[in-house]
Parts: structure tokens; C-alpha cells; sequence
């Protein structure tokens, strides 16, 4: 789950971790008073969606007067941003970040994710801060400074130090530096975080070390111990189908494909999208009903793809283990007839009464094309949607 930034920082502020003074402007009005509260020379104003590079897409400003702050805040709110994370469809700005200037003398990376190699939450580091990393990590790898944490004892002070030397935090702010990473590793192990990226961090010329953005990425199974993060979710920054999918416990991804992905295992769901790919057909979602998909999950699956207009077949890919495919066959049938399918769907089937699961679909009467297997079945869908 993503925050906005202004929650992110929100929950810095609350860990001591220094953060900008701002404060949230939902219009041009507030956006005005917010800026007059702060009564700061120079205020800049920040459009808040759940994507990265909103500054060269127009989303961020500095004013140097209450005018301008009316002026920028009047041409962002309502405005499409279009980045590299939004897609081409871009997100509509609902909300402004109003946030005190600051005298910025250097700018940083600093960043946790979880290594799935290592196991491990790891702190990342760079001083080509205000660029995206993926380019740095391309152009100058050499830039970019690791320490893996070992989750018993946590980040220690010498580890911080170490990178802060690393990417040449002045000598005399290296304590503060340490305690910004340390403060925001005690957020990210607390509140189930997945990603925390803070680019840039900045040190100022009145001698502070502050997260001038802030970047948050929550693990959502740990939601149910995070109740006050869960509140933090907007729903407008979200995909409809992927809000309907959460509330049937389905994992739901809309892609921009033709061909409506059904499957049970991440794992399978992604080799389906791959085998479709190699025989040139364009997947239309990642769609993983689990290993305990029942009849009625089946239906709201059926309805969740069709109702991407984009769809114009449909492949079921099910390995029955835990669940058994003459289940799977039930609720496909009954999800067929609800919907009224009218687009080519093929059914692959293979595990626990796989037989049995063909023959609840071939005595079915509805126009279902079996596969034998899931390249059969790739191919089988692909053919029929061209």
C-alpha cells in the first residue's frame, strides 16, 4: 500500500526523524492560507499522487510570494500529471503539499528496501541525490553504497556512519545523518514498511539534515497490526478493479492486454502471462485467485476481468492442489452462466480430479474450449481472440 508524501513525512515528524514544516491543501484557498501559516520567504508547492517524478512533469513549484503559491496551486490542483509511473493515462492532482523552503546546500539518496537475496532489510545510499536511482545504479553503480542489517540487532550506529562517510555527508552533520537513518529504519521495522525512499535528503546551509521527500511502501498483509497506516489509504490513487479485487481477497493487477489472465499461484500467474507474451497475445491482468478459490470467488473473478472493456478472451489456468479443479470446473460453469460470457474462454485444468473438473466443463453445454496443457491453452486463446 502507498502514501501520499505528506503522510510519509507526517510519520517521520512523529519517529524524530526532521522533515520540511508543510502542511496538506485540498484548494486554492487553503493552498494560500497554509502557505501564510507557515510564513515562510520561499514556499513550494507540491503535487500529491502516488507516483514518482512530479517535479518534471510540472507538479512541483517554488513561490516566492502568497500570489504565485495562488497561481501555482490554481495551475496543479486538477491538473493530469503524466510521469514514468503513471503510465500515459497520468493521475489527477487532488491535493497540494504546501511545504517551507529551504537554503538546500547537497542533495542525497538514502533508501530501504527488502533484499530478498540477503534476506535482509538493507539501507541504501547515494550522494547523486534528486535522480532517480535506476539511473544512477546504470550509469555510475560505484555511486551507490549498501549495508545489509541484520535483523537481530537492527541498523547499527557504525553502519550509518559508514555510509554517511561513504557519500560525503559534511564531517560535522555526520551525527545528525546517523540519527536521520537510524530514525527512519525504526519506522520501517515498526510499521511493516516495504519501501522507504527518501530522495532527496538535503543538508541546509542553516546546518540541518532533513528528508526533503519522502517515499513510503507498506507491506499489505501487515496491514491488520497497522490500523493507523491502513487509514492513511486513498482509494482515489487506486485502481477501481484492484479495490474491488482486495475486498474478495483476490490479487488483482490490470495490465493494458486483450486476454483476461484467471489463475491460481503467483507463481503461475506470471508464467501465464509469460507463455501468452511468447505467442504474441497481450495479457490483460495478473488476476491470482489463491489456493482457496470457491465457486463465488470464481464468479467475482469472471466479473472482475470482464470488466475491463479491453478483454476480449479469457484463459483459466488452475493446478488443482489444495484446491481441487472439480471445484474449480463448479465454479467456472456457474461464473459463465451468471455472466453471460460472450467471448471466447479457455479452460486448462491439471491436479486433484482433473478428470472429473473436464467433465463437469464438457457436459457443461457452454461453448468452453479445453486445453490439454498450458501452452495448448496459450495458444488455443491467443488464436481465438486474433
Amino acid at each position: 500500500m502507498n502514501i501520499h508524501e505528506y503522510q510519509g513525512k507526517e510519520i517521520l515528524r512523529k519517529y524524530g526523524v526532521a522533515v520540511p514544516n508543510g502542511k496538506v491543501a485540498f484548494s486554492v484557498d487553503e493552498a494560500v492560507k497554509a502557505a501564510k501559516e507557515l510564513g515562510s520567504q520561499v514556499s513550494v508547492v507540491k503535487a500529491q499522487i502516488h507516483a514518482g517524478g512530479r517535479g518534471k512533469a510540472g507538479g512541483v513549484k517554488v513561490a516566492k510570494n502568497l500570489d504565485e503559491v495562488r497561481t501555482y496551486a490554481d495551475e496543479i490542483l486538477g491538473k493530469t500529471l503524466v510521469t514514468h509511473q503513471t503510465g500515459p493515462e497520468g493521475k489527477e492532482v487532488k491535493r497540494l503539499l504546501i511545504e517551507e523552503g529551504c537554503d538546500i546546500q547537497s542533495e542525497y539518496y538514502i533508501g530501504l528496501v527488502v533484499d530478498r537475496a540477503t534476506s535482509s532489510v538493507v539501507l541504501m545510499a547515494s550522494e547523486e541525490g534528486g535522480t532517480e536511482i535506476e539511473e544512477v545504479a546504470e550509469a555510475t553503480p560505484e555511486k551507490i553504497f549498501k549495508e545489509v542489517i541484520d535483523p537481530a540487532v537492527g541498523l547499527q550506529g557504525f553502519q550509518a556512519r559508514r555510509i554517511a562517510f561513504n557519500i560525503n555527508i559534511p564531517k560535522e552533520l555526520v551525527g545528525q545523518a546517523v540519527k536521520f537513518m537510524l530514525g527512519l529504519y525504526k519506522v520501517f521495522v515498526e510499521k511493516d514498511a516495504s519501501i522507504a525512499e527518501i530522495n532527496p535528503l538535503v543538508t541546509t546551509g542553516d546546518g540541518k539534515v532533513m528528508a526533503l521527500d519522502a517515499k513510503f511502501n507498506f507491506d499489505s498483509n501487515a496491514l491488520y497490526r497497522q490500523k493507523d497506516v491502513k487509514e492513511l489509504r486513498d482509494l482515489e490513487e487506486e485502481d477501481v478493479k484492484e479495490i474491488e479485487a482486495s475486498k474478495h481477497d483476490l490479487n488483482y493487477i490490470a495490465l493494458d492486454g486483450n486476454i483476461g489472465c484467471m489463475v491460481n499461484g503467483a507463481g503461475l500467474a506470471m508464467a501465464t502471462m509469460d507463455i501468452i507474451k511468447h505467442y504474441s497475445g497481450d495479457p490483460a491482468n495478473f488476476l491470482d485467485v489463491g489456493g482457496g478459490a470457491t465457486a463465488e470467488k470464481v464468479t467475482e473473478a469472471f466479473k472482475l476481468i470482464l470488466s475491463d472493456e479491453q478483454v476480449k478472451g479469457i484463459f483459466v489456468n488452475i493446478f488443482g492442489g489444495i484446491m481441487k479443479c472439480d471445484i474449480i470446473a463448479d465454479g467456472v460453469v456457474a461464473a459463465t452462466k451468471e455472466v453471460g460470457l460472450e467471448i471466447p474462454l479457455v479452460v486448462r485444468l491439471e491436479g486433484t480430479n482433473v478428470e472429473l473438473g473436464k467433465k463437469i466443463l464438457k457436459e457443461s453445454g457452454l461453448n468452453i474450449t479445453a486445453a490439454d496443457s498450458m501452452s495448448d491453452g496459450a495458444q488455443k486463446i491467443v488464436s481465438l481472440v486474433q
